[in-house]
């Protein structure tokens, strides 16, 4: 027994004090979850010689939470806000067994009912409407104290709701003397606990407990003169307050005592606005720390309350608001962490955890750190810090494990209140998003937390401005639930700010790589043409979700067969459906971006979302659009399915102006990411350096510092939003005769992705904002054509878009508009209508090639220059990201964000018992050095790994055999083993020319490591891709008798599961 006991890690400390000084951090939560990186999910700390254990992974929280085994203990925290001889509240009861708790639940229970928190909702409404009030009058420029003002609201709204009496809050400068009271408790028992604190404690001079005694009888004297008054002056009011006065305890016939009340008045005063307050401020920081989380919890109050009082019904409908709920808590459980011990009526002097590796003593005191559990990625995957509602949302919330989210604890002592606080946290949050745009008042602040008893965000400000077309008046009206004075009708918001008679219309992409969200992007500035204001979410926003009051079109891709990773839970939703039209109502279209390369799941996810839609009721507007990304333009066939066929469909009545959507401009930087829909965030360059020998094709090395919060694993994407190049820049600005300097305002009525209605340097939009090398259009070609009276010229520009051609000419040596108007002078067009046919700027992707675990904070990129003779054979084709990424130095800030891969392409999950195969050329090698790297890490913390072998091709071993000194050393740590194929010196790699080459040479070794479970990834062109593919066919069903269908079908079953491939252009 003492043996299990003593497998639980000790955190080494000092004598006598022991971990003081471990957990002696601003966050002391913090320190304690931190430490669980470094021991594991069970360890221990030891206090002046007391003993406390630490529970912080998903497994062992669950076996706390067994309540026949182990119940709530107070904590040392707790046990430091009672004073000897008092009654004790809800909260702070040590245990479950005292007649005090016992009567009170009892008692109480029904009074948190759902009926009776419901008839609550006029009076948290009225307190949201004082908080919104105030906003609106201080004015767009006010920096919002949010902690502060949730607090208020918390705080008024439980005292109004509890016991009918208003603290007006809202109505002063400070905050009410209950809260000021409470903060030094609270203060003084979180001080208590730290290193500075228990020293301070010794001084003669300390005056802390009287200041506590002060405090406390303030907030008890606060609490039973409500008592006093209201045994007086009685109401029938259903309250809080009158359900201790009359209740009567039905085990025992007994009423609450005046005493006994009372002290669960202050814990509902403390408990009841604390954790309410964090809670929502944690929620918005998060909100408008992932703006694509934002606007999809703003487009769901919209659609489902709109401009209307809000009520309690429609609380109901707001699973978006929900998942973001239960999501913060995840992250940022306000009461991060509760107690357990051993139950005295559990017979056993010892429990043992995780099949009887650890053993608990009867006594131990187990904190379990909920937050840190919370993140455990054996439930939540690869990205368990990553702020993602549509987790906690529908089917997956309803699938997570047991006690994998225990924000509100657990057994009989779960907080009492859960339903109270989950409807005034929603109601809050709707009417916020109903009145105001928001944004952080502090662009750059980064989360700093305060901890007392509970944890709130600290120094946290946002601004908020009254939304389009709300007014002081109308937002008044729209509050009290009356109808505005004004006979005039509200404007409705447009994207361009406009006020304008637009049907609305919902976008819904799925992407990865960018592409469909900037499809969709352009699809909106076209659709104000044609009538329509168009929103625009990811697929997985429409997740149970989908109106019925406008058209819906999809645009999404498929990665190798699976839904883009803002696509999973939609399609998982559809997939799911029953028999039946439940989607009667819902009118579509489907756009399908597709790459014939992947022929078995060629357009797979776009026809089960088109089939799936119709199968079960929804009306298919138009017929779906296909492209191929291997064979023709994107941009283009969209354009052509748009213009032939969804808007006929949807929209027969407009006409489209032919040509380009010019706008209004004066000739004469904002936040890029903003307007071009980007989720980047800002890293830093740490080094860049060329990786081969001088006169080699370049390839390249970048590493970048990431932002703060953002975390990756080996095999993942980093996206790199870039700058285009001086070279082009000056092409543009040449052709257009645009003077050094100038710059451009245009007009904020203009339907654009651009920054309307400020002077902006047009050196800057070129740079930063428009795509110069997309190819151009047949749309684009037509209107050039339009747009010249050379006749030979415009015979010239129709061979390009003639259909024999146009796939060839146009799209296969990539014409770009630019190239265009400079082999066809006599084309003239303003610069304003050349910007205005630019599609955005889109970041692009590249496999990180690093591992995490050797430094989270930083992610490497490897990659190859593009600087080569234009395939349209006019001037210099330079890649736009490439040339960027070699422009950068140290110490530049680069816009990045990560990426999740298809999700099949990391290490095994047990990578001591599987083996790996790598297969690449070239920078092929990048996701390959992550894992080559991860794995030597491994071996240096001493675990034991199965063999792993990298099969890689270059052109010879002295000239660009990247990262040599690297893959020799962890190859001689046992970290990989390396088999070469040079193309220019074979005879340096046993004769193989290529990957395929060595694959084949080696083959034994390859088969024996196939049949002992290997997983086999290649990773390169598709040119690579498909010779080593074929290869592998061959020699993995060698002597198996299998016909070349045969191979196929089972080279298509064993895919992802056991073979991964990543393909780049």
């Amino acid at each position: 027994m003492s043996s299990a006991r003593n497998n639980i890690p000790a955190v080494a400390g000092y004598p006598i004090v022991g971990n003081v000084f471990n957990v002696n951090d601003e966050v002391p939560v913090r320190a304690i979850e931190n430490l669980a990186d470094t021991y594991g999910g069970i360890y221990k700390l030891r206090f002046f010689g007391r003993e406390i254990f630490v529970v912080a992974n998903h497994e062992l929280l669950e076996e706390m939470c067994d309540e026949k085994r182990f119940w709530k203990a107070a904590g040392e925290a707790l046990e430091k806000l009672n004073r000897p001889g008092e009654r004790l509240g809800l909260f702070t009861a040590p245990s479950e067994e005292l007649p005090d708790w016992q009567q009170a639940h009892r008692i109480l229970v029904p009074a948190f009912g759902p009926l009776p928190v419901q008839d609550m909702f006029p009076e948290m409404h009225d307190i949201a409407t004082q908080m919104i009030l105030k906003w609106a009058r201080q004015g767009s420029d006010f920096r919002i104290p949010v902690t502060l003002d949730f607090t208020r609201l918390t705080l008024d709204t439980i005292a109004l709701c509890s016991m009918d009496t208003r603290f007006n809050s809202f109505y002063r400068e400070d905050m009410h003397p209950f809260v000021d009271a409470m903060n030094v408790l609270l203060g003084a028992t979180s001080e208590s606990l730290r290193a500075g604190g228990i020293i301070k404690s010794m001084m003669p001079w300390d005056d802390t407990l009287k200041r506590v005694g002060v405090a406390r009888d303030f907030m008890d004297n606060i609490a039973m003169d409500l008592v006093k008054y209201r045994r007086a002056h009685p109401t029938d009011k259903r309250d809080l307050l009158n359900a201790m006065i009359n209740g009567k305890d039905p085990k025992t016939g007994l009423h609450m005592d005046d005493k006994l009340i009372t002290s669960n008045m202050t814990t509902f005063l403390v408990a009841g606005h604390e954790t309410t307050s964090g809670l929502l401020s944690f929620a918005f920081y998060a909100l408008l720390k992932n703006r694509h989380t934002y606007l999809a919890a703003q487009e769901e109050v919209d659609r489902v309350v709109g401009r209307g009082q809000l009520t309690a019904e429609h609380l109901k409908d707001l699973p978006y608001l929900t998942g973001v709920l239960r999501e913060t808590l995840r992250l940022h459980p306000t009461a991060p962490g509760f107690v357990r011990t051993i139950r005295p009526d559990n017979p056993n002097e010892f429990e043992y955890l995780a099949g009887g590796k650890y053993a608990l003593r009867r006594g131990d005191n187990v904190l379990c750190a909920i937050g840190k559990a919370q993140r455990d990625p054996e439930v939540y995957g690869p990205d368990p810090d990553a702020f993602r509602p549509e987790r906690m949302m529908g089917e997956a919330y309803e699938q997570l494990p047991n006690c994998a989210w225990q924000a509100f604890g657990t057994g009989a002592r779960a907080c009492i209140g859960r339903g109270f606080a989950w409807q005034e946290a929603l109601a809050a949050m709707a009417m916020v998003f109903q009145s105001f745009d928001l944004v952080l008042a502090d662009e750059d602040y980064q989360l700093k937390i305060k901890q007392t008893l509970t944890i709130k965000p600290d120094e946290f400000y946002m601004r908020a401005t009254l939304r389009e077309g709300v007014t002081p008046v109308s937002l008044l009206s729209s509050l009290v639930g009356q109808a505005p004075t004004s006979t005039a009708p509200t404007p409705k918001r447009t994207d361009s700010g406009l006020a304008e008679d637009l049907k609305p219309m919902t976008i819904l992409y799925g992407s990865n790589t960018g592409t469909c969200s900037s499809l969709a992007q352009k699809l909106s500035v076209d659709a104000r043409r044609f009538g329509y204001d168009a929103t625009i979410l990811d697929m997985d926003a429409g997740t149970e979700a989908l109106p019925t009051d406008r058209p819906t079109v999809i645009v999404t891709a498929s990665y190798e067969g699976q839904p883009p990773d803002n696509a999973v839970k939609f399609v998982k939703w559809l997939e799911g459906l029953a028999d039946g039209r439940q989607l009667q109502g819902v009118e579509y279209a489907v756009f399908s971006c597709g790459n014939s390369e992947w022929f078995s799941t060629f357009h797979r996810i776009p026809t089960v979302c088109d089939d799936l839609l119709l199968k079960h009721g929804a009306k298919r507007l138009a017929t779906r659009g296909l492209t191929d990304a291997a064979k023709s333009n994107i941009a283009s066939d969209f354009e052509a399915w748009t213009e032939s066929t969804l808007w006929p469909a949807i929209a027969p009545s407009k006409q489209s102006q032919e040509g380009a959507a010019t706008f209004e401009a004066e000739i004469d930087t904002p936040d890029r990411s903003t307007f071009l829909r980007q989720d980047v965030q800002t890293g830093t360059v740490l080094e860049s350096k060329t990786l081969v020998a001088p006169g080699e094709p370049e390839k390249r090395h970048l590493a970048v510092q990431l932002p703060k919060g953002m975390s990756y694993q080996a095999g993942d994407y980093i996206a790199i939003l870039p700058l285009n190049g001086p070279y082009n820049v000056k092409r543009v600005t040449r052709h257009f005769r645009l003077k050094p300097g100038a710059s451009i305002k245009i007009d904020p009525s203009t339907a654009t992705f651009l920054p309307a209605g400020t002077l902006i340097g047009i050196r800057d939009i070129l740079e930063g904002f428009v795509e110069l090398h997309s190819p151009a259009t047949r749309k684009d070609i037509l209107f050039c054509m339009d747009s010249t009276e050379d006749k030979s010229d415009k015979s010239r520009l129709q061979s390009l878009i003639d259909d024999s051609h146009f796939s060839a000419e146009a799209t296969g040596k990539r014409y770009s508009l630019l190239d265009i108007l400079e082999v066809h002078p006599s084309v003239h067009l303003t610069f304003q209508t050349y910007l205005s046919m630019l599609p955005p700027l889109r970041p692009r992707q590249y496999s990180i090639s690093s591992s995490p675990l050797a430094d989270p904070s930083i992610a490497t990129v490897t990659y190859a220059m593009l600087d080569a003779p234009s395939a349209s054979g006019h001037g210099t084709f330079k890649g736009v990201t490439s040339t960027y990424m070699a422009s950068l130095t140290a110490g530049d800030s680069v816009q990045v964000a990560v990426r999740s891969t298809n999700k099949f392409f990391h290490l095994p999950a047990k990578p001591e018992e599987t083996p790996v195969l790598l297969f690449c050329a070239g920078s092929g090698l990048a996701p390959f050095r992550g894992f080559v790297q991860e794995r030597a890490v491994q071996l240096q913390q001493g675990k034991q790994l199965a063999k792993a072998v990298l099969f890689i091709g270059n052109r010879s071993p002295t000239a660009d055999r990247l990262y040599a000194s690297e893959l020799d050393a962890w190859a001689k740590e046992g970290a990989i083993e390396l088999r070469y194929a040079f193309s220019r010196e074979p005879d340096q790699s046993k004769g193989c020319k290529y990957v395929q080459d060595r694959a084949r040479k080696d083959q034994a070794e390859v088969k024996e490591l196939w049949d002992q479970g290997a997983k086999l990834f290649i990773c390169g062109i598709p040119e690579l891709a498909e010779g080593v593919g074929r290869e592998l066919k061959s020699v993995l069903t060698e002597g198996k008798g299998m016909g070349e269908a045969e191979r196929e079908e089972w080279w298509r079953r064993v895919r992802n599961e056991r073979v991964v491939i990543n393909v780049f252009a």
